[in-house]
């Protein structure tokens, strides 16, 4: 297998494909620490490898729910995504310590957190546990809500306002 089919294989539509659902109870199954975390990654920047890899390190399988193209454009506005919703995700796939990579089309991935029931359910620390969508579905369950501290100067709106500085 290629390493692009590799990735690829990383990235499902949407999390009512079967795939998907037969590696969650596989997962599941072995006892594996699901950390499920969730955002736009619109440029992929230090800030997000920091914050994924962060992520990460509290279990066993990091699944990333991912806004898809008019999810981001309902949440940020007419201007965004500036990458598309295939090209974020393979990005964020092919980060080695990402499992997954689920597209979702609604304002939050309440119906996902849902299906997927992590363990560990991670967001910035710009959030009480308590505002996290899905800590009642975690908490519940007895999972654990984290929040990870950003690095400051990095945001992809900081990046986009750079740009649009720049004298070309």
């Amino acid at each position: 297998m290629q390493y692009l089919d590799i990735i690829k294989s990383k990235i499902f539509l949407n999390y009512e494909e079967r795939n998907f659902t037969e590696k969650l109870n596989l997962w599941k199954f072995l006892d594996k620490k699901i950390v499920f975390t969730n955002g736009c990654f619109d440029i992929l920047h230090l800030g997000h490898i920091d914050y994924l890899s962060k992520a990460a390190d509290l279990g066993n399988i990091l699944i990333i729910g991912l806004n898809s193209d008019s999810s981001v454009n309902k949440l940020k506005g007419s201007n965004r995504p500036i990458l598309n919703q295939e090209s974020r995700a393979l990005l964020i796939a092919s980060l080695r310590f990402v499992e997954v990579v689920v597209l979702f089309n609604e304002e939050t991935p309440y119906k996902l957190i849902k299906q997927v029931q992590p363990d560990v359910l991670v967001k910035g620390s710009d959030y009480e546990p308590e505002q996290i969508v899905g800590y009642d579905i975690v908490s519940a369950k007895g999972g654990e809500i984290k929040t990870i501290d950003f690095i400051e100067g990095y945001s992809t709106s900081l990046i986009v306002d750079k740009i649009k500085k720049m004298p070309f």
